[in-house]
């Protein structure tokens, strides 16, 4: 299970990467960066078109792939961890040794107190 996060999270820092550099290379409407680095020739690597129509179709690509990531991390995230636990819990649980324990002393039976008649000795007067 750890190698599987593991591989979303390195797939989503790539994706985010990507799309940082995706979106770093292409142009806006009203600013021509892109033509120095050399979109703006007809017979470029990306055809008479352009770059925008590949970068566009790239940055989709890699958002839906970050988006995935994403709702899988979030997944593996909500789940309550597994029964396996770590690996404290395979230590088997047991009483120390020489730890001895005292036996129960035998309970004594309840008896009432006795009950003195009114006007009687043992009555405290008031």
């Amino acid at each position: 299970m750890n190698t599987l996060l593991a591989i979303i999270i390195v797939v989503q820092v790539v994706t985010a990467l990507t799309i940082i550099g995706l979106v770093l290379l292409q142009h806006g409407k009203g600013a021509d960066m892109g033509a120095a680095f050399g979109s703006g020739a007809s017979g470029s690597l990306f055809g008479a078109s352009g770059s925008s129509n590949f970068l566009s179709k790239s940055t989709g690509i890699a958002a839906a792939v970050f988006f995935v990531a994403t709702l899988a991390l979030s997944f593996f995230g909500s789940r309550p961890p597994s029964s396996s636990g770590g690996v404290m819990d395979q230590i088997p649980s047991s009483a120390p040794a020489n730890s001895q324990t005292a036996p129960a002393a035998p309970a004594a039976p309840a008896t009432e107190p006795a009950k003195v008649a009114p006007g009687s000795a043992g009555e405290i007067p008031k």
